[in-house]
């Protein structure tokens, strides 16, 4: 009976986390560049009942699931034009490259809705953050009435970008398989315009009534196997 207690909870967590992330999707619709973020389930583990080590056996008993990730979907949404005088859009594959002024940290985003930071006595164009945004040199971009009118902002890509680690405030963060940082091919930086962001509210709202069901029948289990360990017990007695 443990074991249905154990399988009920793992599924309960995971749906509440699933419809976290659902939640956190559909908040973001209107977000300027936000990525979809795709909760991804591991596949069931099992174990070997009353079976000798390293032998296999044909009594296998499921532990339930759990999810293995959050994913990111990067696919490119429309660009929308905008009034900001500081604003740009990717066009093709890419992210902007940003650095934290304050510890140096470099994070990427496909958000473009940028504007001027006076430090010293110079501009330079940054995110809603604070955030320094990059030329392709990997350098911060000084702005002043000797600058052309499509700053020089850096696009970088990455061979794989599956499993980027989201990293808040729309940014996010390469691990190893993610490869280093290489210029963008084909990617057209677009003065005026933001991309949209790529959340399909439909897609989200069915989603959220799936999880919703398979979290109540999770529950009803947990109850079920309640009430069977409770009738166990009293038999005992």
């Amino acid at each position: 009976m443990n074991q249905s207690f154990y399988t009920a909870a793992l599924g309960v967590g995971s749906e509440q986390y699933k419809l976290d992330i659902l939640a956190n999707n559909t908040a973001n619709l209107n977000t300027w560049g936000y990525k979809t973020k795709v909760p991804i389930f591991s596949e069931l583990m099992y174990y070997e009942m009353k079976g000798k080590v390293q032998e296999d056996s044909e009594l296998l008993t499921g532990t339930g699931m759990r999810i293995q990730k959050a994913d990111t979907d990067f696919s490119q949404m429309t660009l929308a034009e905008s009034e900001g005088d500081y604003h740009y859009a990717i066009e093709g594959d890419g992210m902007f490259m940003l650095r934290d002024p304050a510890t140096n940290r470099i994070t990427y985003t496909r958000d473009g809705s940028f504007s001027l930071s006076l430090r010293g006595n110079d501009f330079y164009l940054v995110t809603s953050t604070g955030k320094l945004v990059l030329d392709q040199n990997r350098q911060p971009i000084l702005v002043n009435e000797n600058s052309p009118d499509t700053l020089p902002i850096g696009i970088f890509d990455f061979v794989n970008k599956n499993g980027m680690l989201s990293d808040g405030e729309n940014e996010f963060t390469p691990v190893a398989k993610n490869g280093v940082p290489i210029a963008a091919e084909g990617a057209r930086l677009r003065k005026g315009m933001l991309e949209m962001s790529n959340v399909d509210l439909a897609e989200q709202m069915t989603k959220v009534i799936e999880a919703q069901r398979a979290y109540s029948y999770a529950l009803r289990m947990v109850q079920t196997s309640d009430e069977i360990e409770n009738t166990i017990n009293t038999l005992r007695t």
